[in-house]
């Protein structure tokens, strides 16, 4: 099998406030945001582009299930499929069906200490 994760995919974390959030970060710390939160773009080994996600979610959001922390880690892999196959039998939580859009497939596992982690094969093409 390739390398796994290839780079961070994207932070995700809960606020009581997700708009007030991204302003505040966006005024003081100069984020480029939007209503989802801040695209950082950079080039992978290879020199293509690609993107990191940073979101803040509102503090009752379900996407973090089942995990009960603050935050979610997006990882950027290659061929998800295998490596879900891979993780599940090496005895990994894998939580939910593998979803498919049109920017990347994604997956979620969760890590020792009951973290929800993103795995993201990435299409980067799909934001430009």
């Amino acid at each position: 099998m390739k390398q796994r994760v290839t780079g961070l995919g994207g932070f995700f974390f809960k606020t009581e406030d997700p708009k007030k959030t991204r302003e505040w970060y966006g005024k003081h710390l100069g984020l480029p945001v939007d209503d989802y939160g801040c695209s950082f773009w950079w080039k992978d080994k290879d020199g293509n582009d690609a993107m990191t996600q940073w979101s803040p979610f509102k503090e009752d959001t379900e996407y973090f299930k089942p995990s009960e922390k603050q935050f979610m880690m997006n990882f950027r892999v290659e061929n998800l499929e295998e490596l879900l196959k891979a993780l599940k039998e090496e005895g990994v939580t894998i939580v939910g069906d593998m979803q498919t859009y049109d920017y990347g497939k994604f997956g979620w596992i969760l890590d020792p200490e009951g973290n929800k982690i993103e795995l993201w094969e990435p299409v980067d093409s799909a934001f430009q």
